[in-house]
């Protein structure tokens, strides 16, 4: 087996276009294949990171655990690091840093409570 890297992270939503235009303003990914499958999921990319956004229905049953905690979005240099950091907080997005000594990242929420990172591993200030 030769695997490559994540395809995809599949979210329920409480509003698919709410989080998709979360998304889309916050970070930076786009809106790809629309009115694919009628519309459902919505296909968000950013680089080769794909995300699929799913309807949250009154049955669906709660998170457990073994289920996705968090997305985790690589800034390649300190400075991206830094200029993401500033940007959230400009848009009135609370980051909570981590020193994981061989990283450093910034932790936050979407819309719909969904915990995502920035992480680099670039730790030349």
């Amino acid at each position: 087996m030769n695997l490559e890297q994540i395809d995809h992270l599949a979210l329920r939503c409480a509003s698919l276009q709410a989080t998709a235009d979360w998304y889309i303003r916050t970070l930076g990914f786009e809106h790809v294949y629309p009115g694919h499958g009628g519309g459902i999921p919505l296909f968000l990319r950013l680089g080769t990171t794909f995300l699929t956004l799913f309807p949250q229905k009154e049955n669906d049953p709660p998170a457990k655990n073994g289920q996705a905690w968090h997305l985790a979005l690589r800034a390649p240099t300190y400075a991206d690091f830094q200029s993401a950091q500033t940007e959230l907080t400009a848009k009135g997005i609370v980051v909570e840093f981590r020193d994981h000594e061989i990283s450093h990242s910034i932790y936050f929420s979407d819309p719909d409570g969904f915990l995502l990172e920035i992480t680099t591993y670039d730790l030349k200030k």
